[in-house]
């Protein structure tokens, strides 16, 4: 069993960054600019939020974060969006997710301008994505890609099963699977917290990637010897035997499952770390005009 260190390789591409921003600088060129709004005070996404703030200055990137109030109107925000897609020394921003209930979250991802939107989420770009069009990826199955690419993992005829069914991780990852060329050309299978029998799926892949959200939902029964998974749940579950109370695990039991696994994700230190780092790709391509040129 060897362990897809998301850590390691994160300060690999942070390392490859720093040595971008340094060539824009002694280009006469600016770092690129990352904006991060953070509505209210839910405390994991105030955590996220200050890492990739963090790793923003890690890389000598601008960064920029924005805090608002849990009551703001969504009104306000609106505006507060319009306002960073027409400034033209913010090259990409977010809007940290989930906000609060009486802000509709899909008003608010549509009014981002396509260009800006380094997390992804924008139909257009998710268009482009499934369409096999240069873009942003979603943070998250941009870092899965990445990861795979660095570790030489095969995919061309593997079979793959994806555990979750979300916009965010789930249904990207079964297009970027599915698509023509390395990462890709893989038979995927989607399932999900109501699939029947998830087993029967789970045992037949080479590749499963959890991200459904269930604590150690994937057994070692489920899962047949060599089996390559990529675990992107990050649960609370309790534990007195610690200072906090609690431990992280992932959806994927990893005490019995990376006894059969040939490569496995930590849960911390695998897929979160390459989340953040993936944004910051997507931001440098912003600045460089890679996906949408300047004006």
């Amino acid at each position: 069993m060897e362990l897809l260190d998301g850590k390691k390789l994160a300060q690999d591409i942070k390392s490859e960054l720093r040595q971008a921003v340094d060539a824009l600088l002694a280009a006469g060129k600016r770092a690129p600019h990352l904006a991060a709004v953070l509505v209210g005070d839910d405390p994991a996404s105030q955590v996220y939020v200050r890492n990739k703030v963090q790793s923003c200055e890690q890389v000598g990137f601008r960064s920029s974060l924005i805090r608002l109030p849990a009551d703001t109107p969504e009104a306000e925000l609106l505006e507060l969006v319009d306002q960073l897609n027409f400034d033209a020394t913010v090259d990409g921003f977010i809007v940290q997710l989930p906000l609060p209930r009486h802000i509709n979250e899909e008003r608010i991802t549509l009014a981002i301008a396509p260009e800006k939107d380094v997390d992804g989420f924008h139909p257009v770009n998710f268009g482009r994505m499934a369409q096999g069009l240069p873009t942003y990826l979603p943070a998250t199955p941009y870092g899965i890609v990445e990861m795979i690419k660095r570790y030489e993992l095969p995919t061309q005829g593997r079979e793959v099963v994806v555990v979750g069914r979300s916009n965010i991780v789930g249904t990207p990852m079964a297009i970027l699977f599915s698509r023509k060329g390395y990462p890709g050309d893989a038979t995927v299978t989607v399932c999900h917290s109501r699939t029947a029998d998830l087993a029967f799926h789970t045992r037949r892949a080479d590749i499963i990637v959890a991200a459904v959200g269930i604590p150690e939902l994937i057994k070692a029964d489920m899962v047949k010897e060599g089996v390559v998974v990529i675990d992107v749940g990050i649960n609370r579950i309790a534990d007195p035997s610690r200072e906090k109370g609690f431990r992280l695990v992932g959806d994927v039991d990893f005490e019995g499952v990376s006894q059969k696994a040939a490569f496995i994700t930590p849960v911390p230190g695998g897929v979160g770390q390459m989340t953040v780092v993936s944004l910051l790709m997507n931001t440098l391509k912003a600045a460089q005009g890679e996906i949408y040129p300047k004006a």
